[in-house]
């Protein structure tokens, strides 16, 4: 934790790195995670010296929840395309890759 931070940043510090672990991330993903949603927070309320523009703008990190880590699209993996075109006996597709799934399927 930075130098002068208040016993409501530490709780908040320990709480985001032991939920990250939970979460399966190592360690020292935990204690970055902590470390940025803390900072994020202190310039949000003013409590830093320095605030990038999205710290201001942005929507607070515990209100995205998330919403742009990760990088998928949040659509159907290979194998469940796999699963419906089955269910649905498209034929051919054993040899098929995950767009032309997708184009068979309609999806």
């Amino acid at each position: 934790m930075p130098r002068g931070s208040n016993p409501e940043r530490e709780r908040q510090y320990e709480h985001v790195e032991r939920s990250a672990e939970e979460r399966g991330a190592n360690t020292g993903r935990a204690k970055e995670m902590a470390a940025r949603t803390v900072n994020k927070e202190r310039a949000r309320s003013g409590e830093s010296r320095t605030a990038s523009r999205s710290s201001k703008q942005d929507a607070p990190s515990g209100k995205r929840g998330g919403r742009r880590s990760g990088g998928g699209s949040g659509g159907p993996t290979y194998d469940q395309l796999y699963q419906e075109a089955k269910r649905r006996d498209v034929h051919g597709r054993s040899g098929m890759s995950k767009s032309e799934l997708q184009r068979a399927l309609g999806k």
